[in-house]
């Protein structure tokens, strides 16, 4: 064989020769199938505002090769892991509430609300009294302060009231037998209404208030109760009748609005707060409530003093429960006049009651009952729901 010239005989037997299609290069970076394969070399470092190519699909990694320095690297990883563990603290949250919720809602109700909420009303208000709440002076206010109430609730107020029938019923008081103006049945007192198409609400009279507001269960009771007072329809309100309103045969005394005016006359500028959120200072005029009750002391009931008051309108459609504690606040006054006139009939006339230590509906409007009792009596928004105790 002939060698060309330059042809070197090393560089045939190693098949780079003529004849031979691969190169050097190419057989170092493909080695054979048989030999193992080596790790992938490290990419070169990452200069500070250069940028490497990731997997688009890994979130997770974008943000992890996203260039930052140390410190802020380790806050975004401390991130990561709080936001989880947020998500896991908010869902149990969630889970938790809802089925607080639900345990709520299937509890036995009282007074419209779940037991355990009615207990933390009487929870709080036995707070309050244990801080002495009742004896606390509302804050007063110049008269120049002072505006006309708006008028925020009708309830027992629905027919115009004649204002020669008005009597307030006062039953429980000790020597009352002795007292001008006692009569063997409180109850017996009729009220007279005016014609007033613009106040009064359509009322079936043949309606009996057991068959409107009475619960399915008690409905009989309610009926054959109303049958053997004989009384016209009571509580026709959204609560129904009261569970405190007087029996027929209950005595007690009757008396003028002359007979509450014999008492010294007092005036504050207080503020009314309505549970709506609402409140307005108003200037306000009458007789304290504590000098009344000291002229009409309430008898002992097995020894002791009652310790509740009971209020009603004359139709019985609106009523109130009282500590006698708050009844004997200074600054509750039996109100007769308004922004220094008289009280009008959508605001109570004859006499109100107002109590600044006390949310709006505590404050009934045209009183025709006021009763001791040793028992909590019934109270209208209380039957809908709303604290009974209602302190500010």
């Amino acid at each position: 064989m002939t060698e060309k010239p330059g042809t070197d005989a090393s560089l045939l037997e190693a098949g780079h020769g003529e004849g031979s299609t691969r190169e050097p290069r190419e057989e170092a970076q493909n080695p054979a199938p048989d030999q193992p394969l080596s790790a992938a070399p490290e990419p070169p470092p990452v200069q500070r505002g250069e940028s490497r190519p990731v997997d688009p699909g890994s979130a997770e990694e974008v943000l992890t090769e996203t260039l930052l320095p140390p410190e802020d690297a380790a806050v975004l990883a401390e991130s990561r892991r709080r936001t989880r563990r947020s998500f896991l603290v908010a869902g149990a949250a969630v889970a938790a509430g809802w089925g607080f919720s639900a345990a709520l809602d299937r509890e036995r109700k009282a007074e419209m609300q779940p037991a355990l909420l009615r207990e933390a009303f009487e929870l709080n208000a036995a707070l309050s009294r244990a801080l002495d709440r009742d004896a606390v002076l509302a804050p007063t206010y110049p008269l120049s302060r002072a505006e006309t109430l708006r008028v925020n609730g009708m309830y027992g107020l629905s027919k115009a009231l004649a204002p020669a029938s008005w009597r307030l019923q006062l039953v429980g008081v000790a020597g009352a037998r002795s007292r001008t103006g006692f009569v063997d049945d409180v109850t017996a007192w009729e009220y007279r209404s005016l014609a007033d198409p613009g106040r009064d609400q359509e009322v079936n009279p043949k309606t009996s208030s057991a068959a409107k507001m009475a619960p399915q269960g008690a409905l009989g009771e309610a009926e054959q109760d109303e049958k053997h007072t004989g009384r016209k329809p009571r509580g026709k309100g959204e609560a129904g009748e009261s569970n405190s309103t007087l029996l027929p045969g209950t005595p007690g005394l009757l008396l003028t609005l002359e007979d509450v005016l014999r008492f010294p006359r007092h005036e504050l500028v207080t503020e009314f707060k309505c549970i709506e959120g609402w409140s307005q200072v108003v200037h306000w005029a009458g007789i304290r409530l504590r000098d009344f009750l000291d002229a009409y002391p309430p008898a002992p009931v097995k020894g002791r003093e009652p310790k509740y008051v009971y209020m009603e309108t004359p139709d019985g459609d609106y009523y109130t429960g009282y500590d006698l504690d708050a009844c004997r606040h200074p600054q509750t006054l039996l109100v007769t006049e308004m922004m220094g006139a008289p009280l009008t009939e959508d605001h109570g006339a004859p006499l109100r009651l107002h109590m600044p230590i006390k949310y709006g509906y505590k404050q009934i409007k045209r009183i025709g009952l006021i009763s001791y009792t040793r028992d909590k009596p019934d109270d209208y928004w209380t039957r809908l729901g709303y604290d009974w105790y209602a302190g500010l």
